[in-house]
């Protein structure tokens, strides 16, 4: 590990981030169904917390010399409210999945601090993700 695989590595998931932003707030304008003001506002109440984890991954890649991306991963199209949820569900665990590479990474090269913000990142996607799940719950038995 190098620190400018790291910053790679870094900016990799900063591009998921931005990915997570205009997803969320994409499916909060397009949502549907009953449960569309609730999940309406559960998509742009994660808005904000995707917004600092992307400030800290920006802030962090200058830190260490690099230059953040200004590019976003694709987002999922989804149409209907449990697809979208699926689809949050994915990015949340893929997020976890990420970040916890990324902690160890930082660690191998003395970053502590940088494997401690990371450490929060992980917990604050395993939360959206334990409220992804508890939604997708009560949809029925094929989510």
């Amino acid at each position: 590990m190098t620190k400018d695989t790291l910053i790679e590595h870094l900016n990799n998931d900063l591009e998921y981030e931005y990915s997570a932003i205009i997803q969320y707030i994409s499916y909060a304008a397009t949502v549907k169904g009953p449960f569309r003001p609730e999940l309406s506002k559960f998509f742009l109440d994660e808005v904000t917390d995707e917004q600092q984890h992307a400030k800290l991954l920006a802030d962090k890649i200058v830190a260490l010399g690099g230059q953040p991306s200004t590019s976003a991963k694709p987002v999922p199209s989804a149409t209907e409210a449990k697809e979208m949820l699926i689809e949050v569900m994915n990015a949340e665990r893929k997020a976890i999945e990420a970040y916890s590479n990324r902690a160890k990474e930082a660690k191998e090269l003395g970053l502590t601090s940088l494997s401690l913000e990371l450490e929060d990142m992980i917990r604050d996607e395993a939360n959206h993700l334990e409220e992804v799940e508890k939604i997708l719950s009560g949809w029925g038995s094929d989510s």
